[in-house]
């Protein structure tokens, strides 16, 4: 079974974690938001931009914001989400 580090406490494959995180799938409380936030807080900027993306980065993230508990995160994707509409719009 292919697994992601950011999910290690987990018995839940790579194509799982993404459905749920397309939000094609729910596992009791594990829906699309958990699985953002989750990204948001372990996994290299590289995979939450490959996963995510930009778009869904920019719109979810009001929503994601309160449940991020790294300060440093929290800091750098407000900055991001601020600036890519305002710099890059053409990755929304």
């Amino acid at each position: 079974m292919s697994r992601l580090p950011f999910v290690w406490d987990y018995d839940m494959s790579r194509a799982q974690f993404c459905a749920i995180l397309r939000g094609q799938t729910q596992f009791g409380r594990l829906d699309q938001d958990w699985a953002a936030v989750r990204l948001l807080e372990y996994a290299p900027y590289r995979d939450i931009i490959r996963l995510l993306g930009y778009r869904q980065l920019v719109e979810g993230w009001p929503r994601w914001r309160g449940r991020i508990r790294s300060t440093s995160r929290k800091c750098g994707f407000d900055f991001l989400v601020e600036w890519l509409p305002q710099h890059h719009p053409e990755l929304l």
